[in-house]
């Protein structure tokens, strides 16, 4: 396509409640397209919106909301966009919105930011383990029996109506014209169910402004992220109690399980619960660690922490599961420990402490990963092709 420099962006995302990684990636790339020089214009709703609804009216717009249907026909009017870029349509803005940019005659682009296609609660987790149970049914009912999604069998039955309704309509296939997996494992799982292959590409999360390696002072370990089962803050803090040499550990977070991290942090004089800081006052922090933490349960997709830490020069040590395989390089940017095991968490924390010389390679190598792979510009780069993609196949 000529002129790819003045390109008109319209940007759609569902927010929620809390901000979270979805969110910064959807304002970060929003910007970045603006700093370009495109034209970029944002629709968004907000799940509070769901305050007012009854049960029966949210199952029907998660399915079909024909109020963001018409709204964003309107806009895409108005605008006249090159493309239509999707990052979340879960629940208020619904797949309607693929078939209003379609109606238009304007190619489809959906970030996939979680595992939501294929896994009612998005997270391939349950009851303390990975979970696959859902995987190559047409209609995910382990999700709803297990009420996967928020605990509720009613709203998880949503989830999986809206599933298996677009599974059906093809809606997956047909109204999308290029899909962004995260990682490569993401675009492995996704073509797995059938995603088709040439239509999902690989872009990873950025991190702009850059914050410039950091350095050492007193030598600690950080764990960043929400609070919950799922991230494994049971096995960091059963891990450090078994430290034989001990280091010390700042927790960075909220969340169901924050009673955990403050226990810990009476239990065991080296860890310290610092609760949830400012953005600015994480990456201070995280710079000058030795190395991150990452003992998540879930298979995750792309956490901007790692992007953060390799940014920093920051080595992570992380469980071998999920996309964390494929980000970390054992050995190279960081450690993989096996998931859930806090005895091999401590003893990879032990290794990393009895060898400064690898522990400082491994920092030049996170940082050299980072101007490699998830810097601005890369990543700029790496979404004009995806556009242009995404309007050749709304061409052929």
């Amino acid at each position: 396509m000529e002129d790819l420099d003045r390109m008109r962006i319209l940007a759609v995302h569902n927010k929620y409640q809390q901000a979270g990684g979805e969110d910064q990636a959807f304002e970060a790339e929003t910007a970045l397209l603006a700093e370009h020089g495109h034209k970029v214009r944002s629709y968004n709703v907000h799940n509070d919106q769901l305050e007012g609804m009854g049960r029966l009216e949210s199952a029907r717009v998660a399915v079909w909301n024909r109020s963001s249907y018409r709204e964003l026909r309107s806009i895409i009017r108005e605008e006249q966009p090159d493309v239509v870029h999707f990052h979340n349509t879960f629940p208020l803005i619904s797949p309607a919105g693929y078939y209003a940019a379609k109606s238009e005659g304007v190619p489809v682009v959906q970030s996939l930011h979680n595992y939501r296609l294929i896994c009612p609660n998005a997270l391939f987790f349950r009851q303390g383990h990975a979970c696959e149970d859902c995987q190559g049914k047409i209609v995910p009912w382990p999700g709803v029996l297990h009420a996967c999604y928020r605990g509720s069998h009613p709203a998880t039955a949503v989830v999986a109506t809206m599933l298996s309704a677009h599974r059906l309509l093809r809606t997956w296939t047909k109204m999308v014209d290029v899909y962004i997996a995260l990682t490569d494992f993401a675009r492995h799982r996704f073509i797995e169910e059938h995603l088709p292959a040439g239509k999902v590409m690989v872009k990873p999360n950025f991190l702009h402004p850059d914050p410039g390696p950091g350095r050492i002072q007193n030598p600690y370990a950080m764990f960043v992220g929400r609070l919950s089962v799922e991230k494994g803050i049971d096995t960091l803090t059963e891990a450090w109690g078994r430290l034989e040499t001990r280091v010390p550990l700042r927790i960075l977070g909220d969340g169901p399980l924050a009673n955990t991290a403050a226990e810990a942090s009476r239990r065991i004089a080296e860890v310290a619960w610092l609760g949830r800081q400012p953005r600015e006052e994480t990456l201070r922090l995280l710079s000058g660690a030795q190395f991150l933490v990452f003992p998540s349960q879930c298979y995750e997709n792309f956490p901007l922490v790692v992007a953060e830490a390799f940014a920093c020069g920051v080595p992570i040590i992380a469980s071998d599961l999920g996309s964390m395989s494929s980000l970390v390089a054992h050995g190279r940017t960081g450690l993989l420990f096996r998931p859930g095991d806090p005895q091999d968490l401590a003893d990879k924390v032990q290794w990393a402490l009895a060898h400064p010389a690898e522990l400082a390679n491994m920092r030049r190598e996170a940082r050299t990963e980072f101007e490699a792979k998830y810097t601005a510009a890369k990543n700029y780069e790496r979404l004009m092709s995806i556009y242009e993609s995404a309007i050749e196949g709304a061409k052929a």
